[in-house]
């Protein structure tokens, strides 16, 4: 998180009109991973580069506490504005200096954050929080992989999603690009025997067209765009909801399309 491209309050906002929930599949294969290493009590769970919230809620009926942590107050302003989640609490802090004691946390995860960090002030520190046989989860999802379905339109609904990502392509941080090859090199230096990584979990769901065009806004390579162009940014959206709507031969940008997309996690635990 030395990585500070989603501090705005409008990319907030973006954030929690838009951003994908990570699917249920995936948290379910990431408590039993916990329950098979570590056992209960499940009491604290961390969600790194937690923007607003979205992960953190996931987590929040199946541990005591769980603290979401970000850089950006925006994000984490927008977080605290969601109601009904008594035992979540946000703090604005960074993955590579934890404000936790040695040996304290059951659970250190990040939704679509982990391409951020430093990768050895991260490692380290998550050794040094963890409790024994305590775990990492790191998820996120492969936009590469992304397919839209809709009547019999969907190959020409991917191929405007791709020329939007070619757009955008030169404001592309190579971050990013470490999260579509699914965190590699993260995984390779986690010093812990016991990890593993899932490659492909394939979730479909329905998301309307003015959902989706919102998705795109919250890129980190449109954000970067906007501020050298705002203008074109802005256009950009407009044609393309407009060309999506043409090609499906309907008005209302809340009509539904299908969308399936690959997520992939990496699981490790501490020895004990």
């Amino acid at each position: 998180m030395t990585h500070r491209l989603f501090e705005g309050k409008d990319h907030a906002s973006a954030y929690q009109k838009y951003r994908f929930t990570p699917p249920e599949e995936l948290n379910n294969i990431i408590l039993q991973y916990l329950s098979k290493k570590k056992g209960q009590p499940h009491v604290l769970a961390v969600d790194l580069g937690c923007g607003t919230g979205q992960n953190s809620h996931l987590l929040a009926p199946h541990f005591e506490e769980v603290v979401g942590i970000d850089i950006s107050e925006c994000q984490l302003e927008e977080a605290r504005a969601v109601p009904g989640y008594p035992n979540i609490t946000y703090r604005r802090g960074t993955a590579e200096d934890l404000p936790f004691p040695d040996c304290s946390v059951d659970l250190l995860t990040a939704a679509s954050a982990a391409h951020w960090f430093d990768q050895s002030r991260f490692l380290a520190e998550a050794s040094r929080v963890l409790k024994p046989r305590g775990c990492v989860a790191l998820l996120g999802f492969s936009d590469l992989n992304t397919r839209l379905h809709y009547q019999d339109c969907g190959e020409r609904l991917n191929q405007i999603y791709e020329e939007v990502r070619q757009v955008l392509l030169p404001y592309t941080s190579n971050r990013v690009t470490v999260s579509e090859g699914k965190l590699e090199e993260l995984y390779s230096a986690i010093p812990f025997p016991d990890k593993e990584r899932i490659e492909s979990v394939q979730v479909k769901s329905s998301i309307s067209v003015r959902n989706l065009v919102g998705f795109i806004e919250t890129w980190s390579m449109f954000q970067i765009y906007k501020k050298k162009a705002p203008k074109a940014a802005d256009e950009l959206l407009l044609k393309t909801q407009k060309r999506f709507l043409e090609e499906m031969g309907v008005m209302s940008p809340d009509t539904e399309i299908e969308q399936e997309m690959e997520y992939f996690c990496v699981l490790a635990s501490k020895p004990g």
